[in-house]
């Protein structure tokens, strides 16, 4: 499975199903089949990863192909690969129930090779950009975040600078806590820390010092031994810093605040209770402070002070492992172990930096505007029509929005509405579902659907006046609705979806 063309998993019981579809689509994919519903999970469960499509059967006997998307659901892999339902008869309760679990689409039987090669390159084509667009909406959440990031290594090299400690000291904290942090995760789940807690806690350790801010320089930039009466000064920069922080009320239920909370105030305690200030012992001690303890440890042996020369990586290590600077958790030491020897590496890989400025804007230029197979580039007359929408709803006030696609039928209401109405947020097949003609009445069809399809198929919005039933009582209402129409692969234009909201007039 590492050739450079897409892999499509083909499920279906019936052998010559299977066969149609693998001529229909050989030419252009790699395919894959599984002739039931266990075997396809025994093959997602190898080669989710690997697995560009999925052409799945809603009917087949034991494992179905809804209790798949369950399955796919409860693994995560729903999130990597789209799945496109193959069927001959369907009811709306399985459609429905379909694309609750997450089907991007529905190919039924008997096959036309063209809806069918049409559907796949499209329903691919929409995936590779959308994962394209996740990278770069990643990348975009990195620029607005990166002020605050800025903020808090500033506050954080004043005090490296006061202290005569290299400008690097920080960076290198932040590093080797996401990556003792990963190896800790490898080897237990023990303290449940998520990808989100990861990121959150290499950010919060740049602050692990901010108390020094209020011990003298004097004593800070000392080059000599310090004084017991020295030592117990300095030692006050732990809980100094958590008052600065407890101060700071507005922010105090931030994951953030929390983590950083933690590590200022515990990061000089110590596995055996020989540390301070407040001499926890084990686990008492939260495990973000655990781990910046251990990489402020490592660093500053490693690195070059106003009173000491640096130690070697190796001699580092066996200080760390001898408990000369105090008792850590055996499962972090074990951690550090799995990571010692490619450390040095790594720290340098990590502190080149992210992507600049200038190149995510390449990016996202080139992402945007690129010329190539403008013409029958079907995805980014999605994405234009995506953004159209966004400024559709932004333009006005509203009750409640909705959204219908007619092909598949659906209807998606929002969830305002849905609670207005007392009806479903997802309707599959409106037009024979009664709720729909109770709610919105035939005769109100019969004028809007005249009205849509009268109007030159321009992408434009058009206002409907009409009275719809909100829990049995009449109410006036103007709906304002956004066409989209898709002229490509077609000499006639067709009707993809429709936009729109709905705003009651006697409030």
């Amino acid at each position: 499975m590492n050739s450079k063309r897409a892999n499509i998993l083909i499920v279906d019981d019936d052998a010559m199903n299977r066969t149609v579809l693998s001529d229909l689509l050989c030419d252009e994919y790699d395919i894959i089949e599984a002739k039931n519903g266990d075997e396809a999970i025994q093959i997602l469960e190898k080669d989710a990863k690997d697995i560009t499509l999925v052409l799945l059967d809603i009917i087949m006997p034991g494992r179905d192909g809804l209790e798949v998307l369950e399955i796919m659901n409860e693994k995560g892999w729903i999130k990597g690969t789209p799945v496109v339902m193959i069927s001959a008869e369907t009811s709306c309760a399985q459609v429905e129930k379909a694309f609750a679990l997450g089907v991007t689409d529905f190919i039924y039987r008997p096959f036309d090779q063209m809806v069918v090669q049409t559907r796949v390159r499209n329903t691919i084509r929409l995936y590779i950009k959308q994962m394209q667009l996740s990278e770069l909406v990643t990348n975009k959440i990195y620029e607005r975040t990166r002020n605050s990031d800025m903020l808090i290594s500033i506050l954080s090299q004043i005090v490296e600078f006061r202290n005569g400690e290299s400008g690097q000291h920080v960076k290198h904290i932040s590093t080797l806590t996401d990556i003792l942090l990963r190896a800790l995760l490898k080897r237990t789940h023990k303290y449940n820390i998520t990808e989100e807690d990861i990121n959150t806690i290499a950010t919060a350790s740049a602050m692990h010092d901010i108390g020094k801010i209020t011990i003298p320089g004097e004593i800070l930039n000392k080059s000599g031994q310090l004084t017991q009466e020295e030592v117990q000064i300095m030692k006050q920069h732990s809980m100094n810093g958590a008052r600065m922080l407890e101060g700071m009320q507005v922010f105090k239920n931030e994951s953030l605040m929390k983590f950083t909370y933690e590590i200022c105030r515990w990061h000089h305690e110590r596995w055996n209770g020989k540390g301070y200030p407040d001499g926890l012992e084990g686990d008492n001690i939260p495990i973000a402070a655990q781990v910046v303890s251990l990489a402020d440890v490592y660093d500053a042996l490693t690195s070059e002070r106003c009173y000491k020369k640096a130690f070697s990586h190796e001699k580092a290590l066996d200080m760390i492992r001898n408990n000369e600077c105090g008792v850590f958790n055996p499962l972090l030491l074990d951690s550090l172990n799995d990571v010692a020897d490619s450390l040095p590496s790594e720290m340098n890989e990590k502190n080149i930096g992210r992507l600049s400025d200038a190149n995510f804007a390449k990016i996202a230029r080139s992402f945007f505007e690129n010329e190539s197979e403008k013409q029958d580039n079907i995805v980014l007359q999605q994405f234009n029509n995506e953004h159209k929408k966004s400024l559709f709803f932004e333009s006005f006030q509203k009750d409640f929005a909705f959204e219908y696609t007619y092909d598949p039928s659906v209807l998606k209401i929002s969830s305002n509405g849905a609670k207005i109405l007392g009806t479903p947020q997802d309707i599959v097949e409106p037009e024979k579902r009664r709720v729909f003609w109770d709610t919105f009445g035939r005769s109100n069809w019969s004028a809007f659907s005249k009205l849509l399809f009268d109007s030159q198929h321009n992408n434009d919005t058009f206002s409907f006046c009409c009275e719809i039933t909100v829990k049995g009582q009449k109410r006036p209402c103007k709906i304002k609705a956004l066409q989209v129409w898709n002229r490509l692969h077609s000499k006639k234009p067709l009707l993809m979806s429709l936009y729109g909201c709905v705003e009651f007039l006697n409030k």
